[in-house]
């Protein structure tokens, strides 16, 4: 979060307009984390498919977690504690508000029940409509508070959608979240298009006013090469040309630490995909289907897009360049809701890349470090990003479960180069020559 965010010393009068909007934003956020976990059993809740993974119960407790702890007990005279148990129970990573439940063993919560989380949520959310309508939740700087968690709370809905794919991929039922699409387009993809790009200098990082994570500022001046970018991202289709072709066999492909990975974890396809007698399928929160043809291909880790990107004879983009093409495009998250799987590319146009956000995050080349100038948040809340600037890679883009609206050309989301359990993709760069 940028330190502006989390300034109190600016406390001016929201307007009425600018106070039911955040109301109203944050209440819908609130709602909809139940609508995605309605499809779900209470056994289904409660299960932690890996160590990177966090049960649903888990996700729906921490976000009002989050509530309670930033904005009601400081901001609410007189709130009450739900239950002082649950800031060990529900902290995810805040070491400056005290011990937590280990990340690897939240599946062992089985107490606090389903029910009791559900009881949790309403008990802050009255709480939260309590404070809107009081004088001292008529603030700039609440309202910035609420902003954050409304986002926080947006990112841990695509958690809860990645969790369950994951859980449900563990299962020998292979259960669907959501019925499956009908008529899926079966045939290949169209050829590979590139756009070139001008370097120079030129300006990265969030501009305006509206909302960003502390990670996205401060803007500054980076030097672009020229560069070519491809038009849409790799497919299903391109990917079994790279198993085909003894991609996960080959190790020149690989960096020394991917190579160790694929042998030490026998990667030989993407993520939850499985090959039968009939042909490759994939698990999707529609259940186990066909590897669509032209889809983008998913569930790859930057080390798998890195030997891929190789093999192709190209590179993936910096997060610089990717972003450069982002805002020139003035491309936005456009997926229609409840549509939980990556699509096809659509309308070619060769001025402008396609399925920039929507499908899947895409890795880039850049190591997740802070922009120059960069200073973390003071307080606890700071811990947010800054900590994690080490030995991990940028993501650009949205996926096909990133909530409407949660995503910017500017939004920088990372990962460790093994992980791959998230809807992640690549899209191909190289130089203009």
């Amino acid at each position: 979060m940028h330190p502006t965010l989390l300034t109190a010393a600016s406390a001016a009068p929201l307007t009425k307009t600018t106070a039911t909007t955040i109301a109203e934003r944050l209440f819908a956020t609130r709602r909809h984390s139940i609508a995605l976990a309605a499809p779900l059993t209470s056994e289904d809740m409660v299960v932690q498919a890996m160590e990177d993974a966090s049960p649903t119960k888990w996700h729906l407790a921490h976000v009002t977690w989050f509530f309670e702890n930033f904005v009601l007990k400081p901001h609410l005279d007189g709130y009450q504690t739900f239950d002082e148990n649950f800031n060990y129970c529900f902290n995810s990573y805040y070491e400056a508000l005290g011990p937590r439940h280990p990340r690897p063993r939240r599946g062992l919560l089985t107490r606090p029940s389903a029910e009791r989380i559900f009881a949790y949520r309403a008990h802050v959310d009255e709480a939260l409509e309590m404070l809107l309508a009081s004088e001292q939740g008529q603030s700039e700087d609440l309202a910035r508070l609420i902003e954050i968690g409304i986002n926080h709370e947006q990112q841990h809905q695509e958690l809860l959608l990645t969790d369950i794919l994951a859980l449900f991929a563990a299962s020998p039922l292979k259960p669907a979240y959501q019925a499956s699409p009908s008529n899926v387009d079966v045939s290949q993809p169209e050829p590979l298009r590139w756009i070139e790009y001008e370097g120079g200098i030129h300006r990265i990082g969030h501009a305006s006013n509206d909302y960003c994570w502390d990670n996205e500022r401060p803007q500054h001046d980076a030097l672009v090469h020229p560069f070519k970018l491809a038009d849409r991202l790799v497919t299903n289709a391109e990917w079994l040309e790279f198993i085909a072709d003894g991609g996960y066999a080959t190790a020149s492909l690989w960096l020394a630490d991917g190579w160790t990975t694929v042998n030490r974890e026998d990667w030989q396809a993407p993520l939850y995909w499985e090959k039968s007698d009939a042909g490759w399928f994939q698990m999707s929160l529609h259940g186990l289907l066909p590897v669509v043809p032209a889809e983008p291909v998913a569930h790859v880790s930057y080390f798998e897009a890195d030997a891929f990107a190789r093999w192709a004879g190209k590179r993936l983009p910096t997060e610089f360049e990717w972003e450069m093409a982002a805002l020139e495009a003035s491309a936005r998250h456009d997926q229609p809701a409840n549509h939980f799987r990556p699509q096809r590319a659509k309308d070619a146009n060769l001025q402008t890349p396609r399925q920039l956000f929507g499908d899947v995050w895409q890795w880039t080349s850049s190591a997740y470090l802070p922009y120059p100038g960069y200073r973390p948040p003071a307080g606890a809340i700071g811990e947010y990003n800054g900590k994690f600037m080490i030995s991990q890679q940028v993501l650009r883009g949205a996926s096909c479960v990133t909530p409407a609206g949660h995503s910017r050309p500017t939004y920088r989301n990372f990962f460790y180069p093994h992980q791959r359990w998230q809807f992640v993709g690549l899209r191909l760069a190289s130089e203009a020559r």
